[in-house]
């Protein structure tokens, strides 16, 4: 039952993922969540956001940003990072990360999702049938409808994983 919400792969940050070496392996497309995930809850884009969307731009990859929040929100900070958007997402619903693709003009087989909520990001892409990295979140100072969730993804952590360590017979 928790495995729904189980990402792929569990990394510290979004600016830490090996990105050309998922371009290697066929990955053309990347959709990401926006607070907490590239940059802090509300916060402008940062110096470091625009250079990782250049980076990807300069590797090959096509990005699309999804978010549930309105595109007053949204629109600012894909536009400084030339990448597509979509805004009020509805978020674990499938529906706008298979938008975000045919934006992109990719599929589940070539595209992968970063995000740092298992309950909304990773769920939604996972039932969009992507491959999902979720990343720590960057600040620690949340709403607290997030901070609740936070709770039951301690859980949901602590099976992955344990999971994770028998895979690579790690006690």
């Amino acid at each position: 039952m928790l495995k729904r919400f189980y990402p792929d792969d569990y990394v510290d940050s979004a600016y830490e993922i090996p990105y050309e070496e998922l371009y290697k392996k066929g990955y053309r497309g990347i959709v990401f969540d926006v607070d907490n995930t590239l940059v802090e809850h509300g916060a402008p884009v940062t110096e470091r956001a625009v250079a990782l969307f250049e980076r990807l731009r300069k590797t090959g990859y096509d990005t699309c940003i999804i978010s549930n929040n309105k595109e007053p929100r949204v629109r600012p900070l894909a536009e400084a990072v030339h990448s597509k958007y979509v805004s009020d997402a509805k978020k674990p619903s499938p529906k706008n990360y298979i938008k975000a693709m045919e934006c992109m003009k990719t599929d589940a087989n070539t595209t992968f999702f970063v995000g740092d909520q298992l309950f909304t990001d990773v769920w939604g892409a996972n039932r969009a049938g992507m491959m999902t990295i979720l990343v720590k979140p960057i600040d620690k100072h949340e709403e607290i409808q997030i901070v609740l969730k936070r709770y039951l993804e301690k859980i949901v952590l602590h099976f992955y994983k344990k999971q994770e360590r028998k895979r690579y017979g790690r006690n």
